[in-house]
């Protein structure tokens, strides 16, 4: 499937912000199912210089610096990417061998996947987490049965509610609320993960909503999106990396686009900075994803 995704984003300061410095993560990634075609990022006001590189995750990221004194900011992130639908393999191993494999053993081979086994700033080691996991991890079970058998039951036993949790939320507070967003699934369900012995990583990226029969496609209607990629080791011709979006119930498709993948939320975030100013702002996000065969969507006012 081929899809243009626009991620528009707009800072409006009051007072003026002097100074600033920013990093994105708005250019979507290269993966075993998704290539990316295209990519332009537009800022206004127009910074002196945009620095492109890699993070340590493999993630590209933009740095940019304002130095003069402005008002707003608008981020334009345009691309294009063809997807491919995802295919699990037919067999996996017990998830306790996947553990043994993830013990630290002195001299034992490196694996790059270790990396996220580990507690991070927004998923926590917590015992709660540990109880939430265990019923979906029987003895023997097959780790990608263990993995959809977490989503599921986070599906049915959250409710999505867009006021119940904020950015900076615990996700034990989250856990207990039985409440939250994609963000708070997700890292939930990373968390679980991890507390099993078991890497799992955190990934950003959209995807394609349909409207409603009878509807037209809006512009800026769409939003960020966020699910879960659990670790399979020694899979022949694959990375290893299976995802799960418990947000929606379902293995993700081709209509998901990857954007960027991470510990959690905190580094991959689309956009953050320091700013010199603007002690208080209001910021507006627009997301687009549209199948390039499909007709022109009507614009949002």
């Amino acid at each position: 499937m081929k899809l243009q995704v626009t991620h528009e984003t707009r800072y409006r300061y009051k007072p003026s912000v002097e100074t600033a410095q920013h990093v994105a993560h708005l250019k979507p990634r290269d993966t075993a199912t998704q290539r990316l075609l295209q990519h332009t990022l537009s800022i206004d006001p127009a910074p002196l210089e945009v620095t492109q590189a890699e993070d340590v995750f493999g993630n590209a990221s933009a740095f940019f610096s304002l130095q003069a004194s402005h008002d707003d900011l608008t981020v334009v992130a345009d691309s294009v990417v063809v997807t491919e639908q995802p295919h699990l393999p037919p067999s996996d191993m017990p998830w306790e061998q996947v553990r043994e494999r993830f013990r630290y053993r002195a001299g034992a081979a490196y694996d790059a996947a270790s990396e996220y086994v580990f507690a991070s700033p927004y998923a926590p080691r917590h015992v709660d987490f540990a109880s939430y996991a265990r019923p979906s991890l029987g003895p023997g079970v097959p780790l990608l049965l263990a993995a959809r058998d977490l989503m599921e039951r986070i599906n049915t036993d959250f409710i999505y509610s867009t006021e119940s949790t904020e950015i900076n939320t615990p996700a034990v507070e989250a856990l207990a609320l039985r409440k939250g967003v994609c963000q708070d699934f997700a890292h939930i369900m990373v968390a679980c993960w991890r507390m099993m012995g078991l890497p799992a990583r955190y990934v950003s990226g959209y995807l394609l909503t349909q409207p409603p029969p009878g509807k037209p496609r809006l512009i800026g209607s769409d939003a960020s999106h966020a699910w879960v990629s659990v670790y399979v080791p020694g899979v022949e011709g694959h990375d290893g990396w299976y995802d799960f979006d418990p947000t929606n119930n379902r293995t993700p498709g081709e209509d998901y686009v990857t954007l960027a993948f991470g510990r959690d939320y905190s580094d991959v975030s689309p956009m953050r900075g320091v700013i010199h100013g603007g002690a208080s702002h209001t910021l507006r996000v627009g997301v687009t994803v549209l199948p390039l065969e499909q007709p022109e969507p009507e614009r949002v006012t």
